[in-house]
């Protein structure tokens, strides 16, 4: 296996598990970075930009990484929160007062990061154009009627949250939610990161697709890991709030797709290196090369439980902070004051402040499941030896 990159004396076992996810567990392409204490200590690339290529990823290659993004996009209402232009427990009509209607005058600013808004699924799905042109997603989720009392419970908002997240930072700032992590995040931190994806930037994109985890070895055969049957059941079950969630969007966009790619939706399309999520969630937790992100208010925010138990979406037990996944078995991070979020089907991104460390890791084999990828937590398992 050709293994680029640079890794720093004592974190070697992380780039001996990146090698083995490529004999073991299906790799095709793929990147980890790892900063500790504001300095990059891994950066390791190998296999094709390309799902179901040939040309070798690149230094400079991006994908996809799908719901991983929504940690950067979570950062946003936190830092105007910090500057004073967003009140967290404030009603999002407040700033948006087109969302008030149908029972959601009680929303608040935080139950929209904490997927406690009601608001996981849409009575009637965009079609991909509806959904990434900026006006039916946020005009659907305002009138949309929630699916439980807001602030009562939580469930996944897996493709809502572009709506709920992005028109909210229009109505406070004037700006798209991707311009303003371009021009306040991106651009002062050199981040290789994107919600609606420039054209002259278009030529670094590899295509990801799904990939089958190989059999893992047992007594007397193969064993493969198997979600468990409600999980199962609920995925299948149309009618299910888990189908509904992540169709929200119907027929399911093609991710491969420039005009996808172009559009902005900071739920499922942010386009990254790994490099640029380990080096944001560094920012987040400390200084990177002088700047940060998050003052220590802000990061206890981020990752003070708000959400815990039964999830009504991913019909698994889930933690979330103030938009950000919290460790647990849903998303085995590196500790229990970890913070971050997972893309279905691979990608992920944390940061732990006890430890220093941030975490980026992204992939273009798709593998089936939504959280707790065997290829990042073998990745996860690492780290954590190294320290």
């Amino acid at each position: 296996m050709d293994v680029r990159g640079t890794v720093a004396a004592g974190f070697e076992p992380v780039r001996d598990a990146f090698i083995r996810n490529f004999e073991q567990r299906g790799e095709r392409g793929a990147a980890v970075t790892v900063y500790r204490d504001g300095q990059k200590v891994v950066d390791v690339w190998a296999g094709t930009r390309d799902v179901d290529g040939t040309e070798p990823w690149a230094v400079d290659t991006v994908q996809i990484v799908r719901s991983a993004g929504k940690g950067i996009a979570a950062a946003v209402p936190l830092l105007l929160h910090q500057r004073g232009q967003v009140d967290l427990d404030a009603p999002v009509g407040t700033y948006w007062p087109e969302f008030k209607a149908a029972g959601k005058e009680r929303v608040l600013v935080r139950h929209l990061l904490s997927h406690r808004a009601g608001l996981p699924a849409l009575d009637c799905p965009l079609t991909p154009s509806e959904a990434a042109d900026g006006i039916c997603g946020p005009q659907a989720v305002a009138a949309q009627r929630p699916q439980w009392e807001p602030g009562t419970d939580h469930g996944y908002h897996a493709q809502t949250y572009s709506w709920l997240i992005g028109e909210l930072v229009r109505r406070v700032t004037g700006r798209t939610v991707g311009r303003w992590i371009a021009e306040e995040i991106a651009r002062p931190l050199g981040l290789d990161f994107w919600f609606g994806l420039p054209a002259d930037e278009a030529h670094r994109v590899g295509r990801i697709g799904p990939v089958e985890p190989p059999a893992v070895p047992g007594n007397g055969g193969t064993l493969r890991v198997r979600p468990k049957r409600s999980v199962t059941e609920a995925y299948r079950d149309p009618k299910s709030l888990t189908r509904r969630a992540f169709g929200a969007i119907d027929p399911l966009p093609d991710e491969n797709d420039p005009g996808y790619r172009a559009a902005e939706l900071p739920a499922s399309n942010g386009i990254a290196t790994a490099r640029a999520l380990a080096r944001c969630y560094a920012a987040m937790i400390g200084p990177v090369d002088g700047h940060r992100l998050f003052a220590p208010a802000t990061l206890t925010l981020a990752r003070t439980e708000e959400s815990a138990g039964p999830d009504r979406v991913l019909v698994v037990n889930t933690r979330f902070g103030l938009g950000y996944m919290l460790h647990g078995p849903a998303a085995p991070l590196l500790a229990r004051g970890s913070f971050g979020h997972p893309g279905r089907g691979g990608s992920l991104g944390f940061a732990d402040p006890e430890s220093g460390v941030a975490f980026g890791y992204v992939t273009n084999g798709l593998q089936k499941g939504v959280t707790a990828d065997p290829r990042a937590q073998a990745l996860v398992r690492a780290v954590r030896s190294a320290l």
